[in-house]
């Protein structure tokens, strides 16, 4: 742990006794009591994860919103002030840079916030970009600044509110993709109505000097302390993208299930080669499978036809720790990936039952 970088609250995670790994470089909490009661204490109350390794970049200037356009997928033009947008980066080659945020403060000023794992070539990308463009802007990593806690699940609200200063907004106004500057124990945060879980919540962007205090409250109030592990079962259940497992360099977003996010009202890198992509068809999508007989799919491990030809491959996978069955996320040849089509996850050269289905794989009210 010594030569990772420690994030706001590692004294935090030490003190609870969490385990730790390294996670892009950070020394990052994978479990505390466990990965399932940490899963269901957020699908049924309210935990909260340390994401203090998340990039930001600030973008501003008279060109930012031009400049966004051009880098993003998305249509930034679409948002106002206080609100966010989930988008993604092209490389020029029809793969993903990185999926990201982008939180408008005004017509001039946006919030990039990027991946951990990406961060270095995010930035490089960004800052190339910038300069090849010619716009005027100035870009700012403001990482270093931030720590991140994400307060997650259908009791994060009552977690919070007490932590208001008295007379700031109540968090419960905060509609689902918008965010807003409060104060929480003194110290000026943004508070964002996001996360990765999709059990509802926050995600608290707070100086580094005032999270400890933060966090420890919240521990006060009976919240839950969670890890990457439970993170990852979390998101895998709502179906969501992990860069790196899901998408990377080498996929691009139709196929990935991101046309929602892949906007051509106006021109972006890759815009024309993408809308090819579309109007073709996919030779193959990303899709959920559950698994109907005994195992769990993991990624890398093949996907094949009742006739046992490979058709696809495991992206992400996990038993499923509110359904308790196998579920994955994989990429299936278009032929096959109709939902309801009968596969199988080749698990240790045994060819186990599985069905196409469509995220998410829980359904919450």
């Amino acid at each position: 742990m010594s030569e990772l970088i420690k994030t706001a609250l590692f004294n935090q995670h030490e003190a609870l006794g969490a385990k730790m790994v390294e996670y892009s470089g950070f020394a990052m909490p994978v479990s505390y009591a466990g990965l399932r009661d940490e899963h269901l204490s957020v699908r049924n109350n309210v935990g909260m994860f340390d994401v203090s390794h998340m990039g930001e970049f600030n973008v501003d200037g008279p060109d930012a919103l031009a400049f966004i356009q051009h880098i993003t997928t998305n249509d930034v033009s679409t948002l106002i002030d206080g609100k966010i947008q989930y988008s993604c980066m092209p490389n020029g080659k029809g793969g993903i840079v990185d999926d990201l945020l982008i939180y408008r403060f005004s017509l001039d000023s946006y919030l990039l916030v990027v991946n951990a794992g990406n961060k270095d070539k995010d930035w490089g990308w960004v800052n190339e970009k910038a300069t090849e463009g010619g716009f005027e802007v100035s870009i700012v990593d403001n990482s270093d600044s931030w720590a991140l806690i994400a307060l997650q699940g259908p009791k994060a609200v009552a977690a919070l509110k007490p932590l208001m200063d008295e007379g700031e907004r109540d968090p419960e106004n905060l509609k689902y993709y918008t965010f807003s500057k409060g104060k929480v124990l003194g110290a000026t945060c943004i508070i964002s109505a996001t996360g990765y879980t999709g059990s509802g919540g926050f995600e608290l962007y707070i100086p580094n000097d005032s999270a400890g205090r933060v966090w420890d409250a919240l521990i006060d109030s009976g919240v839950t302390p969670c890890g990457l592990g439970a993170r990852d079962t979390l998101r895998m259940e709502m179906g969501f993208c992990l860069y790196g497992n899901d998408i990377d360099e080498t996929t691009n977003p139709i196929e990935a299930g991101l046309g929602w996010i892949t906007k051509f009202t106006n021109a972006f890198i890759d815009s024309d080669l993408l809308q090819q992509i579309k109007t073709d068809g996919s030779p193959r999508k990303l899709v959920g499978l559950k698994i109907t007989d005994r195992g769990i799919p993991r990624k890398g491990y093949e996907v094949v036809n009742l006739d046992g030809e490979v058709v696809g491959t495991v992206t992400s996978g996990t038993m499923s720790p509110s359904l308790g069955i196998g579920i994955g996320m994989a990429y299936i040849d278009s032929s096959s990936s109709s939902k309801g089509t009968e596969l199988a996850v080749r698990i240790r050269n045994k060819d186990i039952a599985a069905e196409v289905v469509r995220f998410p794989f829980l359904k919450i009210a």
